[in-house]
């Protein structure tokens, strides 16, 4: 089989079971019946996703903007822009530590339509290259670690803890 092949395959793959869950019995990140990162978010409500579990420690909100960013950098860059990462504010993306209902609700429809739309991009990227398939991994490795760390902040906060193993 095409290495090419197997590569976007398994970061198919990857991205299918952070985002939304594995989708049988196989799982390589998460746990089996693992709800994934966004049925986790949609569970939350936006005072639990505003709150801090303690000093210094940033919201589930401020995560979940900040994964959004990030996944709307690699959609414009699988849409043909260059270099989107030339001018990124990684900082704005943590200032959005509390929301209202509304904003809640639509944080998490866009989170689900960049999520979506990555993974739509990534099989048809023509080319690859060392760069460009160490970004796309470090997509799938990097939400997985936001996906960890909100799972931290809602068990310091005793609400929505991790789900158990089955």
């Amino acid at each position: 089989m095409n290495p090419d092949s197997l590569f976007l395959g398994a970061l198919s793959t990857l991205l299918v079971e952070i985002f939304e869950g594995p989708p049988g019995n196989e799982a390589f990140v998460l746990n089996p019946k693992d709800p994934g990162l966004l049925r986790q978010l949609e569970a939350l409500s936006h005072e639990v996703a505003s709150k801090r579990p303690m000093a210094g420690v940033t919201t589930v909100a401020a995560h979940v903007d900040h994964v959004h960013y990030g996944l709307s950098l690699l959609n414009r860059w699988g849409s043909g822009e260059a270099n989107p990462w030339a001018d990124a504010d990684w900082t704005t993306s943590w200032k959005r530590t509390s929301v209202t209902a509304d904003e809640w609700q639509t944080l998490c429809a866009k989170l689900r339509q960049a999520s979506k739309t990555w993974q739509k991009i990534v099989p048809q990227v023509k080319e690859w290259n060392t760069l460009t398939v160490a970004g796309a991994l470090a997509s799938a490795a990097h939400t997985a670690y936001h996906l960890g760390a909100i799972r931290q902040i809602l068990a310091a906060m005793d609400a929505n803890a991790a789900p158990r193993d089955s």
